[in-house]
């Protein structure tokens, strides 16, 4: 059977159930993404490398200039972990982008795959590349001397808001891969996406940053994430935050997969 194409024995037909049957298109179909990621390693690869390369010239390069009031791998951990999400998220655009310009939603429309499966099984491939890219990331940090002092429960609220956050940020690269043309395009928007930690209180405080820069960097969604974050591994208040930062993942991902539906229907119409 073909990684690339799953056929019509391994996808739900329209006589099954509707609910079961998007949930098995959209398992199959994340299998199928998974796969692939295996003969992309290059890709995957640099997506996990990146942000270990990033907190490693962060820490060693430029942490002993900066005061952030404690040793400066235990403050910029929690925001290399975000911006992992960012970078592992961007490749749902390519992916997305490249089976629309290849002709491979079409194909999988002839096997009763509506869009809902198809963007599903792309966001579910991404989650899990994103979780193991994680896993690496937070394994290099204790290695290099991270030591978080979290509660089991401020663990298990650190990883759902994590996972959370990967899901927002996937389906909305879904969305940039249906309105781009071409994988380099949709590499370009994402861009802007995994460019949101750095203003933001990821690598240094916000009010060592330009005032003109202050507004910015304290309102929007990347920042009230990584001061929960940081606070839940850390074991230290983080006042309002843990509520924000769902909250905007909720408001991210409602968007995200109102648009894709949107967009899904207008391209493929």
């Amino acid at each position: 059977m073909s990684d690339t194409l799953p056929t019509a024995k391994t996808l739900p037909s329209a006589n099954t159930l509707p609910a079961a049957g998007s949930l098995t298109a959209a398992a199959t179909l994340a299998g199928r993404g998974i796969r692939l990621s295996r003969r992309n390693l290059d890709a995957v690869i640099t997506s996990m490398m990146l942000p270990i390369m990033l907190m490693l010239v962060f820490v060693y390069f430029f942490g002993g200039a900066i005061d952030t009031g404690a040793r400066y791998v235990t403050y910029v951990v929690p925001g290399v972990l975000v911006l992992c999400a960012g970078f592992g998220a961007a490749s749902t655009a390519l992916s997305v982008s490249e089976d629309m310009r290849l002709g491979v939603v079409d194909r999988f429309r002839t096997l009763d795959v509506g869009g809902a499966p198809f963007l599903a099984g792309h966001v579910a491939a991404a989650v899990t590349r994103n979780a193991l890219s994680t896993a690496l990331v937070l394994g290099v940090a204790l290695a290099i001397g991270f030591r978080p002092s979290a509660t089991p429960a401020g663990w298990l609220a650190a990883i759902g808001l994590l996972l959370a956050y990967i899901t927002a940020v996937s389906w909305l690269s879904a969305a940039i891969g249906l309105v781009t043309r071409t994988a380099e395009a949709a590499g370009a928007v994402t861009f802007f996406m995994m460019f949101l930690p750095y203003p933001s209180s990821a690598f240094v405080p916000i009010e060592t940053m330009p005032g003109w820069l202050h507004g910015f960097a304290e309102h929007q969604p990347v920042t009230p994430l990584i001061e929960s974050m940081r606070g839940l591994l850390l074991d230290l208040p983080v006042g309002g935050t843990p509520w924000i930062a769902p909250g905007w993942c909720a408001g991210l991902l409602a968007l995200a997969v109102a648009a894709s539906g949107l967009l899904f229907r207008l391209r493929t119409r």
